[in-house]
Order: C-alpha cells, then structure tokens, then sequence
C-alpha cells in the first residue's frame, strides 16, 4: 500500500514490460511477438538511454514522476515511461550491459535494491492518450514524426476520435495533426497499392518529416492529386494516381533492392528542389531517366533565372581573379589563352543581349550608367 510520503502504487522491476505498441518502436517493426531484450538494445541504441542510466545511478529514481502501465494479457506493460525503465533495468542486471558492451556506471548493492520496484500508476489505454499526446506530440518531450503519426493514427482508428478533436485536446494549432495524419495514410496506402514497402527504403531511418512536409508543396501535391489534409481519409490518393505515388515515393526513400539512393538527401533544400521539379515535364521525365536532383531542378527553372543567377556569379569570379592577379598570375600562356577565351565569351554574351535592345546606340553600358 503506498503511504503518505509515497502516494502511487509499486511494481517489482522485473515484472514491469515495454510496451510493443509504443509509438516510438513502429519505426523498427516492433511487435507483440519481438522479444523484451531486443526492444532493450533498440532503446539503447537508438533513444539516448545511456544518459537515463548515467542520471538514476547518481540521483536515483525520481519517486514523484511514476511509470505508467495498463494490465494487458496478464501483464503490466509500460505505455509512459520506456526509456526509464530501460535504465533501470540495465543497472539492475549488469549482465545485459556486460553482454552487450555497453558502458555503464557501477552502482552499490543498496542503490540496486532501491530500483527493484518504481512507482506507478495504473491507467487505460483509451484514458491515457490525451496525456501522451500533449506530452509527445505537441508538449515538451517530442516524439519523431513518424512515432507521433502512428500514436495520432491509433487514437484516431481504435477510439473513433476525430482529428479535429486530437489536435483540439492536444492544443494543435498549426494543422500538425492532419498533417502527420495524411503522411502516414499516403505511406499506408502505396503499400497497399505495391508501389512502395517501408522496409525496402535506401536509408535504414524512414525520413518521414520529407513526406509530411512535402505533401503541402503545390508541386507534389499537384503532382500526386493528394486530398487536403482535413479530409479524414485512408486514402489520400487517388489510385488513378498509383504510379506516380510510387515515383514520389522512390525519389524520397530510394530502394535498397534496386540499389538506388533517394534522390532527396536532405530536407532542405532537396526537397524544395523536388517540388520545383514535380511543376514541369522535362524534368519529370529527367528524373524517370535516373537524373540527379540538381539536374532536375535546373531543368525546371525558368531560362531568365538561370541567366541571371550565371551572370552574376560570372562578374563575382571575375572580381575575385582581379583582387588576386598581382600575385596569382606568373606568366602562364596557357592562363593567358583562357582570359582571351573569357573576353571572347564575355563580349559574345554582350554583344547577343545589346542586340535585345531596340533603339540602343552601341555603346557599352555599364552598372554606373
């Protein structure tokens, strides 16, 4: 019974479970059946338990911020709290760390008698998603992208709540939700549809935000003919719509069996660049033919862009040689050639843009005039 100074329930350490279903596993194909020392090594590996161990084996456990748990089959499953429980159970059996080789602090016999039972509080699963959802998704302690989809998806499909009211309780107000939503279900779908399978992506983390993210730009939503995001579907596009869910697709996430790495390798600014790509033809079909993303987006820019931004870096390099000709050029004829060949070039650009000039007397202009 817990008393006054310790006003939640206790659990004994060794009969406390991860829970399979925590959104934060769905990004390594965790399920009921993975066993408990695999999620521990992925909880090491990837979630930065290392620092939990290091903090509760000089400060102890925390009493006054409880585990929670639901009794399920059985058991009493963690549904907040993974990663400390983890740390406890590493410090509690050594051998996991030694077997391992994981580096951890060495605790006296009496500091692991206290971790072999932590506070707790017993809850539902239905009861409990407002809490996590405030905390996780938009609160103070972030899931990834794809963990807070998974955890917004499951409240959505098991307990029939509307996004609106998720993102309502949870005090969204940026449309994160339906967002995050839409990105899964467009993930969902292409699998259904064959056109995609998570597990095959070039990169072994999914970047999921590059989806998410991207579904807002005008030129991949144009391109896919994506719903908006209020619509609460599980279909986001239309299956006329297959093929080029699948481009999309292999352009974000590539395929380790193809042996193609996703041409958008990082947010910004490959993503942008693919957007601009996805609004013309001529670079759609570049990246079919397995262009690169800067070929396709200089494909899609528009010529008096190109023109401009080249001429500008041209004077900007020209500048540079002037400021270092004094000590940079020794005599080299072969140098001496390649300025002749960049007047040449220069006057020629010169000469073709003077001839877009109706009425302009030839007579070189300069910034000053």
């Amino acid at each position: 019974m817990p008393d006054a100074q310790r006003p939640f329930d206790e659990r004994a350490t060794q009969d406390l479970h991860f829970d399979p279903a925590n959104p934060r596993l769905a990004e390594f194909k965790v399920s009921a059946k993975t066993p408990e020392d695999e999620i521990l090594k992925i909880l090491w590996d990837t979630m930065d338990v290392a620092e939990l161990v290091q903090s509760i084996a000089s400060s102890g456990f925390f009493q006054h911020e409880p585990l929670m748990i639901v009794r399920e089959n059985g058991r009493d499953v963690v549904v907040e709290g993974n990663r400390r429980l983890a740390a406890v159970k590493i410090l509690t059996r050594p051998e996991l760390a030694s077997q391992n080789r994981w580096n951890i602090p060495t605790i006296t016999e009496s500091a692991r008698k206290k971790l072999e039972k932590l506070p707790v509080i017993s809850i539902e699963r239905d009861k409990q998603w407002r809490f996590l959802g405030f905390k996780h998704v938009n609160g103070p302690a972030k899931w990834s992208s794809y963990a807070k989809a998974t955890y917004i998806a499951e409240v959505h499909r098991d307990y029939k709540i509307p996004l609106a009211d998720i993102a309502q309780q949870i005090g969204d107000r940026h449309n994160t939700v339906q967002r995050l939503y839409r990105g899964l279900m467009v993930l969902d779908q292409a699998e259904k549809l064959k056109v995609f399978d998570r597990d095959d992506s070039y990169n072994k983390k999914l970047a999921f935000s590059h989806l998410y993210t991207g579904l807002d730009y005008e030129g991949i939503a144009g391109f896919l003919k994506i719903k908006t995001k209020d619509e609460e579907t599980d279909t986001p596009v239309p299956a006329s719509n297959k093929k080029q869910l699948g481009e999309v697709l292999l352009w974000m996430y590539g395929s380790d069996k193809l042996k193609r790495p996703p041409v958008v390798q990082t947010q910004n600014p490959h993503l942008r660049y693919l957007d601009a790509a996805l609004k013309s033809n001529e670079a759609v079909t570049a990246l079919r033919d397995g262009a690169d993303i800067m070929t396709a987006y200089e494909l899609s820019r528009p010529s008096n862009e190109i023109f401009e931004e080249a001429l500008v870096r041209a004077k900007r390099e020209l500048q540079r040689a002037q400021g270092s000709i004094s000590g940079g050029y020794t005599g080299s004829k072969d140098l001496l050639r390649l300025a002749g060949t960049v007047v040449e070039l220069a006057e020629d650009v010169y000469d073709t843009m003077e001839r877009k000039q109706p009425g302009l007397k030839r007579k070189r202009l300069t910034e000053e005039q």
